[in-house]
């Protein structure tokens, strides 16, 4: 029973289920969530009290299992035992419930018997997985309330709750270090300025606020995808709500989170996820805007002038809206240009260029992106040059069909196929009106820009994502609205064979795409090879960390050092993941700027120690030796936890450093 507790709950819940499906499955689910929370609640209670188990800290305990390495306060066991069977004691009516109590009993004695647990830790674990039972059928009820009048956004809710804590779990549990680019971007909030090399501001001032809030930890960095992915869902909802009705609006906000390309910046912090929340922003505030005139809205207290008041709030929310988009992706533009087509060709709000809004916000976008601008004028216009450099400006017209297929492949693997083709058919489908055209005009034009730069250079998998959201909105409104039933009938309307079938197919698609975002966070169920597994990238940081923050205590102990890199990837990682967060430095041997280069050298520490770190196997450049007096080469290798090898690091350890003459930076 100790190992094994589900065998002795499964007969009795299998009885349940037989004479109640419904009861059975409803308390089932509350049992499992009550399961999950009251498990996670368990792990941090023994990361807190830190108590070592009896049978790693006494002499002569009876063990007849395997102790374990955890903490010992509270037990795991009983806390879930406990979890589980509460709810199936509260809600059931019958003498049954009392074999749920009697397990859960023995199962925490169990821990006891075998000899890996205090008495102590098995009464505090039944006290929460109680407690946490208890929560979660309390909310049950309100929730069950609330679903009675509003049934839409009740499940929106519970879904984005799930979704968040799932993700919060996930981040403070999961196996992804930070990737490259948000441990650059943390470097960045150490050093606030007005923009940066290659991005606006808006990253690093949201990463400062995530860690100064919940310290410089992997979840105080991405914290704000969390946020800010539960705030672009409600936006969504917002906006299909508005154009169409509330199941466009529900549907839409769902499947913004399972999608792959999308469900992805709901936990890596990266500029696409503030970049998504800021152009369902703006698309919420421009729709709002060009049709403030009808019907008319409702009074509020700060807008005077009624229905101008109310159009010119809007104009001026946009523009801001846009600004901040601006600080934080460049390819905000494409708002610009998007809202331009739609109101040239829109016969219902060509009108509107005949009014001070659309200009007032554009006015007040490039005053918001002003920092930007003048950042640069001081730092010769870098950032110009680096978006030149990724445009692939100086190659000029060229016709690349391996780019352009690769294109088509990402675009495929991130949206998934089917997903991809109904969204392009319902954007199609549903233009000829207003509402549609809408969702055509912000939609197409940016996936069209990708299409044709893909035949010039290479387009990386992300840089469409904006054109999808209002696509998203366009599959709900064509597909799915359909197929949902009213909420006021209990029975499913009869279908007829094509409908089902449209509905089956519809399933299969959401399924995918749910399939394909689940297998992205848990990748090794696969068993795919380290190079075709794109979550290795995120691996392998924090050990090297670990390596090298051990190299450094013990060399720092004799005289002063530094570390290096000649890579911003494992500078910043290096920045991150070795104790203490030291500043770290990327020497230029010849690559592309980057934003370490604006930053002070360590040319002025003449005389201390370092440690040189490259990615794989590799010798040290030969200006770099000539630097130190002496350099000592050391290999690591970085495995995950099941012993797989993710990749090879060169430790170079210097002593004495002379000074090095870099080289300026030639590309962008």
């Amino acid at each position: 029973i100790t190992q094994r507790a589900y065998l002795f709950f499964l007969p009795f819940y299998l009885w349940i289920f037989f004479k109640d499906r419904k009861k059975a499955v409803i308390i089932f689910i509350l049992a499992f969530s009550a399961l999950l929370v009251a498990d996670w609640s368990a792990n941090m209670l023994k990361h807190y009290f830190e108590r070592i188990r009896p049978c790693n800290e006494l002499d002569g305990v009876r063990l007849l299992t395997g102790c374990g390495k955890s903490y010992s306060m509270p037990s795991n066991h009983a806390v879930n035992a406990f979890a589980f069977a509460a709810p199936f004691y509260i809600m059931l009516r019958s003498r049954l419930r009392h074999a749920f109590a009697l397990i859960a009993i023995l199962t925490g004695f169990s821990r006891i018997y075998v000899g890996v647990h205090y008495p102590s830790d098995v009464l505090v674990g039944a006290v929460v997985g109680i407690l946490m039972a208890i929560m979660v059928i309390k909310f049950y009820h309100r929730v069950y309330e609330r679903y009675q009048t509003n049934p839409y956004s009740t499940v929106l809710i519970i879904f984005l709750i799930s979704i968040t804590l799932f993700r919060i779990y996930y981040i403070l549990n999961g196996p992804l270090d930070l990737s490259p680019d948000e441990a650059h971007y943390w470097e960045w909030s150490r050093r606030l300025d007005l923009s940066y090399y290659s991005k606006g501001p808006i990253i690093a001032y949201l990463i400062y606020i995530g860690t100064t809030v919940f310290g410089d930890t992997v979840f105080g960095i991405r914290i704000m995808a969390v946020i800010l992915s539960v705030l672009s869902s409600v936006l969504l909802y917002k906006l299909g709500k508005e154009i169409y009705d509330e199941k466009v609006g529900i549907s839409s906000a769902i499947l913004l989170q399972i999608i792959p390309l999308f469900s992805t910046y709901g936990i890596v912090f990266t500029i696409d996820s503030p970049f998504i929340f800021f152009w369902i922003l703006s698309l919420y505030l421009f729709w709002k805007a060009v049709n403030s005139r009808k019907p008319d809205p409702p009074a509020l207290p700060l807008a005077k002038g009624g229905k101008d008041g109310f159009e010119i709030m809007y104009w001026r929310l946009l523009g801001l809206s846009i600004g901040l988009g601006l600080l934080t992706k460049y390819t905000m533009a494409f708002f610009f240009i998007c809202a331009l087509i739609f109101l040239l060709l829109s016969k219902e709000h060509r009108k509107i260029f005949l009014t001070k809004g659309p200009y007032l916000s554009f006015i007040i976008s490039l005053v918001v992106f002003a920092p930007v601008i003048l950042w640069n004028v001081q730092n010769d216009w870098v950032t110009f040059k680096h978006t030149a450099g990724q445009a692939h400006v100086a190659e000029g017209v060229r016709i690349s069909l391996k780019s352009f297929f690769e294109f088509i492949g990402s675009q495929l693997g991130v949206i998934t196929p089917l997903l991809l083709t109904f969204m392009a058919i319902s954007l199609i489908k549903l233009r000829k009106d207003y509402r549609g055209a809408f969702l055509f005009w912000f939609s197409v034009p940016v996936f069209v820009f990708f299409l044709l730069k893909s035949i010039q250079a290479k387009v990386q998998a992300n840089w469409p994502l904006p054109g999808y959201l209002t696509g998203i909105i366009a599959f709900a409104a064509f597909y799915i609205r359909d197929v949902i039933p009213p909420h006021s009938s209990l029975k499913k309307p009869d279908d007829n064979v094509f409908k089902k079938g449209k509905k089956i197919l519809l399933a299969i698609t959401v399924i995918i795409s749910l399939m394909t975002t689940a297998t992205a966070h848990y990748p090794s169920i696969l068993g795919l090879p380290v190079k075709l597994d794109p979550t290795m990238r995120l691996q392998g940081w924090e050990v090297l960390g670990k390596e090298v923050t051990s190299i450094y205590k013990r060399m720092s102990s004799k005289k002063p050092a530094f570390i290096f890199s000649d890579r911003y990837q494992i500078s910043s990682e290096l920045a991150f993941y070795v104790k203490g967060h030291p500043v770290t430095y990327c020497i230029n041997l010849g690559r592309r700027m980057n934003q370490y280069d604006l930053w002070p050298g360590f040319n002025n520490l003449l005389g201390y120690d370092a440690i040189f770190v490259r990615m794989g196997d590799v010798k040290i450049p030969k200006r770099v030796e000539d630097a130190f007096t002496k350099v000592e080469k050391r290999v690591f290798t970085a495995y995950t936890k099941k012993d797989i090898k993710i990749r090879d690091y060169s430790i170079f350890l210097c002593y004495d450093f002379k000074g090095l003459k870099e080289k300026i930076p030639e590309t962008y």
